[in-house]
């Protein structure tokens, strides 16, 4: 029978019972799938982009967690651990020594007497304490020791790490039982915490101490040099003596960690016109992030 209904709808009623799920949604779901792979490429590329980006963050994190946790285990204080360290250590302040002088010395030149000329003559020569310590020794210094350090001997550690993994030295290490990271990392990176904090006290007193010789050649300054470094002194405060050593030790603690953590993840496909630019811009990132952070906290 089909009164009162149209042609048709009495077949579909004789048979299976109409779904309650209509097919719009169907379409729709298909349209989502389709939109999806279309761009699927271009969510894969971010995707490995963010992931390249924040690899080398996340190494640095587990890395230098690793570090300060293995340094406190007696065993991984062993002799060709501490043989590494000396050797590192030597080639750190021994390397950097000459450059820290000369460039020390350029800067006080360059802060300290004119620093001390300008403020003479506006008649606020007692703000030159403050003024140097602010400027010079806070901010001034960890940065460019934290520079030097990187170039003369961060590179070296990078290139040395990176030749041994790309040489396949540094496999040979692990199939005979030595880990890498107790053998290379750790002790490169504690020479060049102990190292930056070293290089930084000498840098800060020179510049300091040359500044002054020339500041009192030229007028600038009438007192006497325990005077002046009394004065320095005293316009330091409490928080100054703790974050500017803190500086010093953080930079080296990084820009050492980063230099070896570069070399240690060197690809097959690498080679030393890719390993030192990367290595070179990490490092200098390094030294400004330290920078940066103490500058915002304090």
């Amino acid at each position: 029978m089909t009164d009162g209904l149209p042609p048709g709808s009495a077949q579909a009623g004789k048979g299976a019972p109409a779904s309650p799920v209509a097919s719009p949604p169907s379409d729709e779901g298909g349209r989502i799938v389709l939109m999806l792979r279309r761009f699927a490429p271009w969510l894969a590329s971010i995707g490995r982009l963010t992931r390249h980006q924040v690899r080398f963050t996340l190494l640095l994190i587990g890395a230098g967690w690793g570090t300060l946790r293995e340094s406190l285990r007696p065993n991984s204080w062993r002799r060709p651990v501490l043989y590494e360290f000396r050797a590192t250590l030597r080639q750190v302040i021994g390397g950097g020594f000459l450059s820290i002088v000369i460039t020390a010395t350029l800067t006080g030149l360059m802060v300290v007497s004119q620093a001390a000329y300008w403020l003479g003559y506006a008649g606020m020569a007692q703000m030159t304490g403050s003024i140097l310590v602010s400027v010079l020794v806070r901010e001034i210094s960890p940065i460019l020791v934290g520079i030097i350090l990187m170039g003369r001997s961060g590179m070296l550690s990078l290139t040395e790490i990176g030749m041994l993994v790309l040489g396949g030295e540094v496999r040979s290490l692990q199939a005979r039982g030595i880990d890498p990271f107790l053998a290379l990392v750790m002790p490169r990176t504690f020479a060049f915490t102990v190292g930056g904090f070293t290089l930084g006290m000498i840098f800060s007193v020179v510049s300091l101490l040359m500044g002054f010789v020339v500041a009192h050649a030229n007028g600038a300054i009438t007192s006497s040099v325990w005077t002046f470094f009394f004065n320095v002194l005293a316009a330091m405060t409490t928080w100054d003596y703790l974050v500017i050593p803190l500086k010093f030790v953080l930079v080296g603690f990084f820009v050492g960690l980063g230099a070896c953590i570069t070399g240690l993840t060197v690809s097959s496909n690498d080679t030393m016109a890719t390993i030192m630019p990367r290595g070179f811009a990490r490092g200098i990132m390094l030294v400004l992030v330290v920078n940066i952070l103490f500058m915002l906290d304090f």
